[in-house]
């Protein structure tokens, strides 16, 4: 091995495994241990990559901390979605080409959003890919979604003027109050990619505030669509506890 090479292979090491302070890394850059999924993910030049269809990408090592800090670097593909759960149920931070995907229409399904939920207050994303810089800060009752060094999502659900949102996310089958899932990575059918996943519990005397940022508007239109959503999903679970009840 050449000083050269040597030298680049310290660089690059030092570059995926250096950690904020108080943070601990949840990839190492190398492999995928403590992460389960079906041979549809693989690391690439210390990323980690979609590279097949199969399913979520899941770690296993540890649950999410009830108040934590995560932070990734994520990029997709032209018209990709994918998404970040990080508690139990339909808690996801999207992940989206908005400038080449319909989902990106409706701002409550565009890049950042609290998925189904809340809107992020402006629309930070970078073009497709090209790397983004992600952070979700999560106290109690209090979501913080953070894009590219801005905040764009900041609410306290227990807040009641967030009743409405609160509602439509359930009908995704949503319980914001749920804790102590895993995190995962969604495969949705197209190339995402992953770098520098980390995270840190929040001790319980570290203050978090919530500025209860304004969403961005959603349009009629987008709000028709959604509404029609909405039905699906009501008339799906109709269907589905029909089907369970015993007949006579």
């Amino acid at each position: 091995m050449t000083s050269l090479t040597a030298a680049i292979l310290t660089l690059f090491t030092a570059h995926v495994l250096a950690v904020e302070p108080g943070f601990e890394a949840i990839f190492d850059g190398k492999t995928l241990d403590g992460w389960k999924h079906d041979g549809n993910w693989a690391v690439m030049e210390g990323e980690i990559a979609r590279v097949k269809s199969g399913g979520a990408l899941t770690y296993e090592k540890a649950k999410v901390p009830d108040d934590f800090e995560l932070r990734f670097d994520w990029k997709v593909a032209k018209g990709c979605n994918s998404g970040v759960y990080y508690r139990p149920g339909q808690y996801e931070y999207q992940l989206l080409d908005n400038a080449n995907s319909h989902y990106g229409e409706n701002p409550r399904q565009s890049a950042a959003a609290l998925y189904f939920c809340m809107a992020p207050t402006k629309d930070v994303v970078r073009p497709f890919e090209q790397w983004n810089e992600a952070r979700v800060i999560c106290k109690g009752s209090i979501i913080q979604h953070w894009l590219n060094g801005e905040k764009v999502v900041d609410f306290d659900y227990a807040d009641p003027r967030w009743k409405d949102a609160v509602k439509l996310v359930s009908y995704r089958g949503t319980d914001l109050a749920k804790r102590g899932g895993n995190l995962w990575l969604q495969d949705h059918g197209a190339p995402v990619w992953f770098k520098n996943l980390r995270w840190r519990a929040i001790p319980s005397d570290e203050p978090l505030v919530s500025e209860n940022l304004a969403p961005m508007p959603v349009s009629e239109a987008a709000l028709k669509k959604q509404q029609e959503r909405i039905q699906e999903l009501i008339n799906h679970k109709s269907a589905k506890k029909s089907a369970g009840k015993p007949k006579n």
